[in-house]
């Protein structure tokens, strides 16, 4: 790449690092990159990290040693994330309310912006943890999966509720349907995740859990670790839930089926990030 001024190399270095979230980059990299001293590119880093963290776009982490450097680290603030749930709340209240105590949720999860943004507060309070994965349930959980995942740098392992020859090898498990009561058959791919992973489970919509307390019986025949458990939106009347540690961003409270009205509220999630942050 061709020298730069310094005005030059703090527009493109910040452009790199977020488009490389959880990636360490050594200084040397930056140095070869810009053709620059590695004090000059130390002192450019100062810069983006005070303004990444004054204008609340995340953290730049310094790894010191001779095998360090830096990571960007994206992460909501709290008025930020206040903002971005209530806006979601707003949106799901448009929604219809479908037979059963569904809800119709495919044009939140086809918009690519609100993905990105949700990506963005679940990568915020997982930020600290050890994610190998992002776990979901085709098929209405990808888009989120793979939205956290971009922000967390990692893979996404995807479910599947039928057989796919194209897929090779797979481990399944039965487990039973948290709202139906039923038995189903749920499967991965033996090549999708290592043994021994530390995943983070995600879905959609959650009433009693029964997909996620599937997806955590068929971690252990992987003998990996569940570092955590995000929902988009929960339901609220639920009798019994089958997984009591989560993470929701938008909970539904009771409504009224028959007039298909729909009451969407901030779920745990804000006492979540406001723990993070302190």
């Amino acid at each position: 790449m061709q020298k730069m001024k310094r005005s030059g190399r703090l527009v493109d270095m910040t452009y790199y690092l977020i488009q490389h979230p959880h990636q360490l980059v050594s200084l040397s990299y930056f140095s070869e990159r810009y053709q620059s001293a590695k004090s000059s590119i130390s002192e450019d880093l100062t810069i983006v990290k005070e303004i990444f963290e004054s204008q609340g776009f995340g953290s730049l982490w310094t790894i010191p040693g001779a095998g360090g450097g830096v990571k960007y680290v994206p992460v909501v603030s709290l008025e930020e994330g206040t903002e971005l749930v209530e806006s979601l709340c707003t949106k799901l209240e448009d929604k219809e309310l479908l037979p059963g105590g569904y809800l119709y949720m495919m044009d939140v999860l086809g918009d690519p912006r609100l993905m990105n943004d949700v990506g963005r507060l679940f990568a915020s309070v997982y930020a600290e943890r050890q994610i190998d994965a992002v776990m979901t349930v085709a098929m209405k959980g990808i888009p989120l999966a793979y939205s956290i995942a971009s922000h967390l740098d990692v893979p996404v392992s995807i479910v599947r509720r039928d057989h796919r020859v194209t897929e090779g090898s797979m481990v399944s498990i039965n487990y039973v349907s948290g709202s139906a009561k039923r038995i189903q058959t749920m499967s991965l791919s033996r090549r999708s995740l290592q043994e021994g992973a530390n995943v983070l489970i995600v879905d959609d919509f959650m009433k009693a859990g029964g997909s996620v307390r599937g997806m955590m019986d068929l971690l252990h025949e992987f003998n990996a670790n569940v570092v955590g458990v995000g929902v988009l939106v929960e339901a609220e009347d639920v009798e019994e839930r089958l997984v009591d540690d989560y993470v929701s961003i938008a909970r539904l409270e009771k409504g009224h089926e028959r007039q298909k009205q729909v009451k969407a509220v901030p779920g745990n999630f804000l006492d979540t990030l406001r723990e993070v942050n302190t």
